[in-house]
């Protein structure tokens, strides 16, 4: 067998290495404890667009979501983790089946403090790296000093994608305007959090008590790249039992798997206090800090190789 490919990027995955420690390193100097949840499963969050891969009559985990909210259920303020997720279908030049996650959650956080502390993180990171507060990914000088810049669905839709998020909903292109016409234009010299979500998208999010249109969700946008996907979580089990029958009814019509009800997880909404949480990909951010063109330049073996 030619291990040329793992030769070649022998620099990028000792950089990854790196990466994860500084990661560590950050969350433990601030109080967070590292955790691990099971990769099998029996019931994942059902999501319309993202499909778990099946493990007999279980699954493996497409996110440590439910199994970490139930840790803040129990008492666990601050706690993170840095674990294997996996995802049915997904390949591309940022997607692989088999991916890395960075999980975290705190209580008492809403996704405004999540902003500030992704800030803390990215730029703790690659202090660490050695790129101080500027870094250059494919092309585009990143300006790294914070505050970073912010910009809502709503004003994205108007600016970038020609009509309003709703109306994009409605005419089941949502994703469609995000990927080709928004996501590519987004912290091009300086990192974006692209916030307020429709509440359609909100999932496990709190609606914004003083606007319920909208979700209080962010995902991180650098060189046009998504690095992560953050929000204030929904605590209440009946509001949460309704959007994931919502989403397993849009999966059914749809011919896909309808998971099991996760139960467990809803029963632990009932004692969870206010909190946020946040997954960043792991491979992504090697990637930036890397300067890779593809996912494939920072994983030691890619799924065609196995």
């Amino acid at each position: 067998m030619c291990f040329s490919r793992q030769a070649a990027i022998r620099s990028n995955l000792e950089r990854r290495a790196r990466i994860i420690d500084a990661v560590r390193a950050f969350f433990s100097a601030d109080g967070f404890l590292e955790i691990e949840t099971p990769l099998r499963i029996p019931a994942p969050a059902p999501e319309a667009h993202i499909d778990a891969q099946e493990s007999g009559d279980w699954f493996l985990q497409p996110s440590p979501e439910l199994c970490m909210k139930r840790l803040l259920a129990a008492g666990y303020e601050r706690i993170f983790q840095i674990c294997r997720c996996f995802r049915k279908g997904e390949r591309g030049g940022r997607h692989v089946p088999e991916l890395t996650l960075l999980e975290w959650y705190a209580a008492g956080f809403d996704y405004l403090d999540l902003m500030q502390q992704c800030e803390e993180l990215i730029v703790f990171v690659a202090g660490r790296m050695g790129f101080a507060r500027q870094l250059v990914y494919q092309g585009h000088t990143i300006d790294l000093a914070p505050p970073w810049n912010r910009l809502s669905v709503s004003e994205a839709c108007r600016r970038y994608g020609g009509m309003t998020a709703e109306a994009a909903l409605d005419r089941d292109c949502f994703d469609e305007i995000m990927g080709i016409h928004i996501e590519p234009k987004l912290g091009l010299d300086r990192p974006l959090f692209l916030y307020d979500y429709p509440a359609r998208c909100g999932g496990l999010a709190r609606l914004k008590p003083d606007d319920p249109s909208v979700a209080e969700r962010f995902e991180l946008y650098i060189a046009g790249m998504e690095l992560c996907n953050a929000f204030s979580e929904l605590t209440d089990p009946l509001e949460q039992r309704v959007r994931f029958e919502t989403e397993s009814r849009t999966r059914g019509a749809a011919g896909k798997t309808v998971y099991p009800t996760a139960d467990p997880f809803l029963q632990a909404l009932e004692t969870m206090p206010p909190a946020a949480g946040n997954a960043l990909g792991i491979d992504r951010l090697a990637m930036l800090f890397t300067d890779a063109a593809s996912i494939d330049e920072v994983v030691a073996f890619t799924p065609e190789e196995l």
